[in-house]
């Protein structure tokens, strides 16, 4: 069975960072992409970033370019999202994701996904 398992989430102050882990078990994931999607009470869920399995190429929503960063560790089967200059408007409720292909259909509206993982909450305050 496959499992993604999110960690890392909590309440920060706007500037602050937080990262966010995701363990991924139950297959191997090469010619996957993985990552991150969330959604803020009332909205849609929306793509925030992703990377490819295999090369590690990346993706990531205009709002966050510049301070979010996604990584990846193969031997461990996690991914990473640092997230830093954190803003009011990151509040959301944030979840792992992974598709097999080699295209980001995470960035889909709405985002197109074999397995989400159950979701960690982040809270921005002002």
């Amino acid at each position: 069975q496959v499992q993604l398992v999110e960690s890392g989430g909590g309440l920060v102050q706007a500037g602050g960072s937080l990262r966010l882990s995701c363990a991924a078990s139950g297959r191997t994931f090469n010619g996957y992409m993985m990552g991150w999607c969330r959604q803020a009470p009332g909205k849609e869920r929306e793509f925030v970033a992703a990377i490819s399995w295999g090369v590690g190429r990346t993706y990531y929503t205009d709002s966050v370019k510049g301070r979010f960063t996604i990584s990846r560790d193969n031997a461990k089967n996690t991914v990473y999202l640092q997230m830093n200059s954190l803003k009011p408007d990151d509040t959301a409720v944030y979840y792992c994701a992974a598709k097999a292909g080699l295209l980001n259909m995470l960035q889909n509206t709405p985002p197109s996904v074999d397995y989400w993982g159950k979701g960690t909450l982040v809270t921005v305050s002002s």
